[in-house]
């Protein structure tokens, strides 16, 4: 049998009906047994699972017994995210002064900062050939894709790969959080020299630049940036760090991590995990979303006809047919989402810089049409606010940044709050994770091969 023949896809399409109709179960059974689906409960409440100090996501005040919904706020080690970004007062470095305050709980003083950021730039560096050997000899066109399997390839590498004392998962958390910017942006510069035929451009870091400044350098053939670009992805970075232990990447972080199974095999999965659209890739959705609106809407100040395009959206009319308005609402927060507020702030200064002023406002009069739309089609009596996705796409488009490397931004950042979680759960020495699954098939009589029909 020829693989595309005839007589093969007959029997795949058997197949897939077979696995389809037994996988289907009935949804009134999720009622029966009271299954909270996604892990969250009746209200949309994720269900606890753990406890973490690492992170506090807050979408609503308790006052007199009763949960008030809130502006959204972001702590990081217990500190509001907003005060810590005030707080960078303009440095470049601010998304590793967040490193170092996630991973060991405090935030440093000037000489324990210098040492940690000489330390990162000493791992800032693949093994030998590994570039050649690893990225560039099986080039993808999806750049997460390149970093799970450089992460599971990296376990070769390491003299001591399954030691998980702390001191042994410091140290190569230390290493993957230096080495995920060159693996993601040498894996683009492998896509784009074998499936664009462009120029195969492959930089050294620079010591002294910061993790913004080196990955703009990396990505760029004349390794140029401004100051205000640097500063934006590094806030960028900053926001996407952390973000509590129940967002779908780093629970499986802590799921990993409870079996005992070494760092390299653990980040791996929680690569697998971000990659997928409902996680990670969102903010792509949103800048393809928005693509397909520019193709359809050429008036970006009619009103009318965004409101049009937007409510067919919502029917299931419009772009990917799913009824979605991506960018919008978040599973946590109520009111607002604190990093889409910051993050617009910076995209309005980055805008004018690059002249695209005219855009940013197309994106604001969509963000308020949207929320009204939403909020009017759930009857919902709280505020449907923008996310982090909605303005992360359009900043990392103005910053010249491929669309390739949107998800794996999200993962060169998000390795950090992902350590630091993995070293909780160790330092903890919790049990195994493993929840429950209630079975609800029917048991049967065993066949033999010719008693058996269908």
């Amino acid at each position: 049998m020829e693989k595309g023949s005839l007589e093969y896809e007959k029997i795949i399409d058997e197949l897939v009906r077979y696995c389809s109709d037994s996988g289907t179960i009935d949804q009134n059974l999720y009622v029966t047994y009271d299954v909270k689906r996604g892990l969250r409960d009746s209200n949309g409440q994720g269900v606890l699972t753990g406890l973490t100090e690492i992170s506090d996501v807050v979408s609503y005040d308790v006052i007199n017994g009763e949960r008030i919904p809130t502006d959204g706020r972001l702590y990081f080690q217990g500190y509001n995210v907003e005060d810590l970004v005030r707080g960078f007062h303009g440095s470049k470095f601010g998304f590793e002064e967040t490193i170092y305050l996630l991973l060991f709980g405090e935030l440093p003083t000037r000489s324990q900062f210098d040492s940690f950021v000489e330390l990162l730039e000493t791992f800032r560096e693949l093994p030998s050939k590994f570039t050649r050997d690893v990225i560039l000899k099986a080039p993808s066109k999806n750049m997460m894709n390149v970093l799970q399997r450089c992460v599971l390839t990296l376990y070769s590498y390491d003299e001591n790969p399954d030691d998980i004392s702390i001191k042994n998962v410091l140290r190569q958390s230390m290493e993957l959080i230096a080495q995920f910017p060159l693996i993601a942006a040498y894996g683009y510069q492998g896509y784009k020299h074998y499936y664009q035929d462009k120029s195969l451009v492959i930089h050294n870091p620079k010591k002294g630049l910061s993790t913004a400044e080196n990955f703009l350098r990396l990505i760029r053939a004349d390794k140029k940036y401004t100051e205000l670009e640097a500063k934006v992805l590094d806030i960028c970075l900053v926001l996407h760090a952390e973000h509590g232990g129940g967002n779908n990447s780093t629970f499986t972080t802590h799921v990993i991590s409870s079996t005992g199974t070494d760092t390299y095999s653990t980040v791996a999965g929680s690569l697998g995990s971000l990659k997928g659209p409902k996680h990670g890739g969102a903010n792509l959705k949103v800048q393809q979303m928005f693509d397909d609106l520019k193709a359809h809407v050429s008036n970006w100040e009619d009103e009318a006809a965004l409101t049009a395009y937007l409510k067919g959206l919502l029917e299931k009319e419009g772009f990917d047919h799913s009824g979605l308005i991506y960018g919008m609402g978040h599973a946590v927060y109520t009111n607002s989402d604190p990093r889409a507020k910051i993050l617009k702030s910076y995209a309005d200064r980055l805008s004018v810089e690059k002249g695209r002023e005219a855009e940013f406002a197309l994106y604001q009069n969509v963000e308020r049409i949207a929320a009204e739309l939403l909020t009017e089609k759930r009857n919902a009596n709280k505020t449907i606010s923008a996310n982090v996705d909605f303005y992360s796409g359009f900043v990392y488009s103005m910053l010249g940044i491929p669309i390739e490397l949107f998800t794996p931004i999200f993962a060169i950042a998000r390795i950090s709050g992902w350590c630091a979680h993995r070293i909780e759960e160790l330092v903890n020495a919790g049990k195994i994770i493993r929840p429950a699954y209630k079975y609800v098939g029917t048991h049967r009589d065993y066949l033999d091969m010719d008693d058996r029909k269908w």
